[in-house]
């Protein structure tokens, strides 16, 4: 009995590592088209020559709320060298307080809302928030983070990326 909890135990170890697995491969960023809060859309390549924080987030999330002003922060100290964000909220979020939140804490990156799930499921069927991706100049993702990142790690990755031609 003790083996097969062990057992099983360590598989479920096993399982939530690779869930937040801290990916370090390149792909391409799915071909996506954002629907920002002003009603304009961004696609994924536009991402293409800058570096791009693309963070699933939303309002209920305490962990999502939590991050922003570190994302923020982030935004603020990398944007003028190539950096951007782009905050996708999730469709289960009422686009009545996406707006809000954005508004009340004046967040100054591109803000989308993903009220089809399109963008999440284009995304790898992103389901956990927080859920982001860095995405390199060429366009290909090269971070996964599921949960808040190390924002120190994430900086030395970004200062890595903007360095890059």
């Amino acid at each position: 009995m003790k083996r097969s909890l062990y057992l099983a135990l360590s598989a479920a170890v096993l399982a939530i590592g690779a869930i937040v697995n801290l990916s370090t491969s390149t792909s391409a960023a799915p071909a996506s088209t954002f629907v920002l809060l002003d009603g304009s859309r961004k696609t994924a390549d536009e991402f293409k020559g800058r570096v791009t924080l693309v963070n699933f987030w939303a309002t209920s999330c305490v962990t999502c709320v939590a991050e922003m002003p570190k994302v923020t922060a982030t935004y603020s100290k990398f944007h003028n060298r190539g950096f951007d964000v782009m905050a996708v909220a999730m469709r289960y979020d009422p686009p009545s307080y996406v707006v809000n939140y954005t508004e009340t804490r004046k967040l100054p990156f591109n803000v989308a809302i993903d009220n089809t799930g399109s963008v999440a499921k284009a995304w790898g069927d992103v389901q956990l928030t927080p859920t982001s991706f860095v995405v390199n100049k060429r366009g290909e993702i090269v971070k996964r983070y599921v949960g808040e990142p190390d924002f120190a790690e994430l900086h030395r990755l970004i200062e890595s990326l903007l360095a890059q031609t």
